[in-house]
């Protein structure tokens, strides 16, 4: 008998019933207040590290699940509930799979907790690597850090935009260019402590869509960390540095072995609010009449419902890939990580459009949440890597040619 399975284990079978109890019954209820006020939505939050969904011992679990799947799972069912309150609770989770993805073990044990702090004393993290001229050209980051060897400290200056939670945080994981002539391979991640001088709020966007997440500009402005705060260390850094000015490869860049590690995470959370769409134009269908008959006996209807569900499932199972791929050390010979989050972004657009036109005047009031929901599936076509960036990946990778 074949060993391959697509079924869950009898952990994750609880933890998805878990976390879709608390989207169904919490984050559900409290989706259109919060998106209306566009602010950070504090009490679901503390409501998510009361019962242990939101905090370091969940997460690290989640992050040593063999399969990959636990934290697809969970992203899934938060996004079914509501995008931008699942961002609110999780866009702490990119801070930390940077500080994973380049820190050393002690770097993870120090970092990693206070990223979440305790249900009495929430902390949150943000992840900065874009600024307002380097978006997908992450090789163009203006945001310097000088090594101060007489203190042991490094100065970072310059700004990034398009944080999520950026300002709010208490830890600030930053992309800087050590070596800016040796473009992304002269770049090297910084943790920022709370309560470090020099490091302020700038503005804070009003956006279309996942809106009870908090995003804004981060303005480092010689902004002093300890040597500790580079993640990987120096020597590591000098070594990698050296490398690269030989000319030879480097194993990895300090935003893209970020971004490799998220994307398929961040594909289960465009399969979760298409999912959401799919089901309330399903319902609907089924009860909507027009011409004496239910809208669904309509093939029009019918089959777009078809498309719709075959879409969201196949972009989930591009996810599943992707995840276990990772989770078990396969290279990514085809972008893999980039196939799921183009194909899951792109996916969520196409159905929360569809859902739209089922529903028709209705899917275009605040009545029904379809819009909210078309509103919050565009970023994921945009944030940590645009659709185009993402075929630029792949291309790559299968071509073997450094296609620009």
């Amino acid at each position: 008998m074949a060993d391959f399975s697509l079924e869950l284990n009898e952990d994750q079978v609880q933890i998805q019933k878990w976390v879709h109890d608390f989207a169904q019954n919490v984050v559900r209820p409290a989706a259109h207040e919060w998106d209306e006020r566009e602010e950070t939505p504090w009490p679901i939050i503390k409501e998510a590290a009361t019962i242990g969904l939101y905090s370091f011992d969940f997460v690290a679990n989640a992050f040593l699940d063999p399969t990959g799947l636990t934290l697809l799972l969970v992203n899934e069912e938060m996004s079914w509930g509501d995008a931008g309150i699942a961002l609110a609770i999780f866009g702490s989770t990119l801070a930390v799979v940077g500080i994973y993805g380049n820190g050393t073990p002690e770097q993870h044990a120090e970092w990693i907790p206070q990223c979440f702090g305790t249900p009495d004393d929430v902390k949150l993290a943000a992840f900065g690597v874009s600024e307002p001229d380097a978006g997908s050209d992450v090789s163009s980051l203006k945001t310097r850090a000088v090594y101060d060897e007489a203190k042991d400290e490094w100065v970072l200056n310059g700004t990034k935009t398009w944080i999520t939670n950026g300002g709010l945080a208490n830890i600030h994981v930053i992309v800087a260019s050590v070596t800016p002539a040796l473009g992304a391979r002269g770049q090297a991640s910084f943790v920022v402590p709370e309560g470090t001088p020099g490091v302020s709020q700038g503005q804070k966007f009003k956006k279309m869509g996942i809106r009870a997440s908090h995003t804004a500009e981060v303005v480092l402005d010689d902004c002093r960390v300890p040597g500790r705060c580079l993640l990987g260390g120096k020597e590591r850094l000098e070594e990698r540095l050296a490398r690269a000015r030989e000319g030879a490869r480097t194993s990895s860049q300090a935003a893209m072995a970020t971004f490799e590690m998220s994307r398929p995470s961040v594909g289960a959370q465009a399969v979760g609010i298409a999912r959401a769409a799919y089901e309330h134009a399903l319902d609907y269908a089924r009860e909507r009449r027009q011409f004496n008959r239910a809208i669904i006996e309509n093939q029009a209807i019918a089959f777009k419902l078809a498309d719709m569900k075959m879409r969201t499932d196949a972009a989930r199972l591009l996810c599943w890939r992707a995840a276990w791929m990772a989770a078990n050390r396969k290279k990514f010979e085809a972008g893999e990580g980039s196939q799921s989050k183009l194909f899951a972004g792109e996916t969520a657009v196409w159905v929360t459009e569809q859902a739209i036109q089922i529903l028709g005047g209705y899917g275009y009031i605040r009545e029904h949440p379809v819009e909210r929901w078309y509103r919050d599936a565009k970023i994921y076509t945009i944030f940590e890597g645009t659709s185009e960036i993402q075929r630029l990946v792949i291309a790559r990778a299968i071509s073997g040619i450094h296609i620009d």
